[in-house]
This record gives structure tokens, C-alpha cells and sequence, in this order.
């Protein structure tokens, strides 16, 4: 699954560079999620398979923290980088004609840098107060990998205040990107409804299908992991754990591996972009 995230991610990035139909901001964005998903992917997935396969399953603490800082910053970047999509689509369908001034070059490229600069910010302060937490117990990670949650159960110490900073973090970077995107998709659904021609509503559900389907399938996994009750961990702790860890890799293996998929089969553009390319490097032989 690791190989067919990056060679899946790398070739929709390599796609949207050398077709210059696809220098629209759309795939500017779908660029920046697909290496956001190897990012994601390469913090955890080689260190997790190499842990498999050796008798010594451990990381220093160091290793640790450079894991989970990666692993935060790309997961935020990539819930602030699909809210920037739904905007794009919302623009491109609802404001077709005002759009290459809306979304021009100045407008989109600072949104997705906004997203990194975010998800680095994010990551570094939750982490800056999970590092001095004091370690004096077990320093065993029920996890994969290190995950900022199953870190912090490790402490001993109050944690409440980690809790209330991951809470503001999961409404500022997770809630308020998905409040966008439901805005979003209700004035661009709202807008098809109103299309008369069926042919046109069916252009309009198709370019945003792909994103709708990814949105889902991430922030559905996301939410369940950073919003379930907390009253609920008590009753059996064991279970929540296998959840937890069943969840995390279903976000982070399960998504970046459908990504590339989703986006190429439920899309017109990036199929004749991949034929054109092959019949030009084809002929060119």
C-alpha cells in the first residue's frame, strides 16, 4: 500500500506539472494534497514496517517527537488544504465567470501556503507542551506509531490542559475547514439545483464528486478519532485503543492510497491528461 501511495501521489503530482491544462488552481491544490499524503505517509508507514520485521521495536525520544510533530502538521495542513478545494469549486461553479479573478495566481498559491503555515504552527505548539510532560512510568506507545494522543496517555501528570489545547485545535483546523466545506457544497448544490440543463448538473456533481468523496472519507475518520466522548475511555479502555489505532491507520494508509484513485477515475481531465502525456512520450520514441 506504501508503494501504490507514492507511486499513485507521484504521478498525479508529476501529471498536473507537465500538462499545462492542469495549471488551474484545482490541481495546484490536488499537487499539494497529494505530497502532503507521501509526507503523511513517509513519517510513519517505513518506521512502522521496519519495527515489523525487527526483534527491537523501539524509537528514542528525539525520533519520537520529530514523528509526531510531522504526523500533526501534515494531518492539519491536509484538513486546511481540502477547505481551500471546497472554496475553489464553490468559486469555480457558483462564480464561473468572476473565478479567474477570485482564484487568480495571487489569491491561490498564498491560500495554500496559509494551509502549510498553519499545520507547522499547530504542530509545533501542541507538541512544544507535549515533550515537557513528565515520562516517569511506562514507556511503552499503545500505537503504531507516535501518535500525539497515545503519547500523552503515557504521562504522568495532569493532561487536562494538553486535552483543552487539542480540543481548540481539532475546532480551529478540523471543525472550521469542514464549516467551510459544508457552506460551500450547500451554495454549490444550491446553484446545480437551480441548473436547468441536465447536462450542465451533471458536469457540476462531477468535478466535485472526487473531492466530496475524499472530504468524507477523511474527516469522517478524523472527527471519530479527536471527538469522541472522553467519558467513554473508562468503560473499556482495551477496545478504544484497538479502535483508536484501527482508525489512525485507516486515515493515514487507508486515504492517501484512495486519494490518487479517486481523483483520476472520477476525473475526465486527469484521464486525457495521462493519455495525452503517453501518446506524446509514445510517438516521441
Amino acid at each position: 500500500m506504501y508503494v501504490v501511495i507514492l507511486l499513485g501521489n507521484g504521478t498525479l503530482i508529476l501529471i498536473s506539472i507537465l500538462d499545462p491544462h492542469l495549471h488551474t488552481p484545482m490541481y495546484f491544490f490536488l499537487g499539494n494534497l497529494s505530497f502532503l499524503d507521501i509526507c503523511y505517509t513517509t513519517t510513519s508507514i517505513p518506521s512502522t514496517l521496519v519495527s515489523f520485521l525487527s526483534e527491537r521495536k523501539t524509537i528514542s525520544f528525539s525520533g519520537c517527537a520529530v514523528q509526531m510533530f510531522l504526523n500533526l502538521a501534515m494531518g492539519t495542513t491536509e484538513c486546511v488544504i481540502l477547505g481551500m478545494m471546497a472554496f475553489d469549486r464553490y468559486v469555480a461553479i457558483c462564480n464561473p465567470l468572476r473565478y479567474p479573478i477570485i482564484m487568480s495566481k495571487d489569491a491561490y498559491v498564498p491560500m495554500a501556503v496559509g494551509s502549510w503555515f498553519a499545520g507547522i504552527v499547530n504542530s509545533a505548539v501542541q507538541n512544544t507542551f507535549v515533550v515537557q510532560l513528565p515520562f516517569c512510568r511506562n514507556n511503552i506507545i499503545n500505537h503504531f506509531s507516535c501518535e500525539i494522543l497515545a503519547v500523552m496517555k503515557m504521562a504522568c501528570a495532569d493532561i487536562s490542559g494538553n486535552e483543552f489545547l487539542m480540543l481548540v485545535d481539532t475546532i480551529l483546523f478540523t471543525l472550521m475547514p469542514l464549516l467551510l466545506i459544508v457552506i460551500s457544497y450547500s451554495l454549490i448544490i444550491s446553484s446545480i439545483l437551480k441548473t436547468h440543463s441536465s447536462e450542465g448538473r451533471s458536469k457540476a456533481f462531477s468535478t466535485c464528486s472526487a473531492h466530496l468523496t475524499v472530504v468524507i472519507i477523511f474527516y469522517g475518520t478524523i472527527l471519530f478519532m479527536y471527538m469522541k466522548p472522553k467519558s467513554k475511555e473508562t468503560l473499556n479502555s482495551d477496545d478504544l485503543d484497538a479502535t483508536d489505532k484501527i482508525i489512525s491507520m485507516f486515515y493515514g494508509v487507508m486515504t492517501p492510497t484512495m486519494n490518487p484513485l479517486i481523483y483520476s477515475l472520477r476525473n475526465k481531465d486527469v484521464k486525457e491528461a495521462v493519455k495525452h502525456l503517453l501518446n506524446r512520450s509514445f510517438f516521441s520514441k
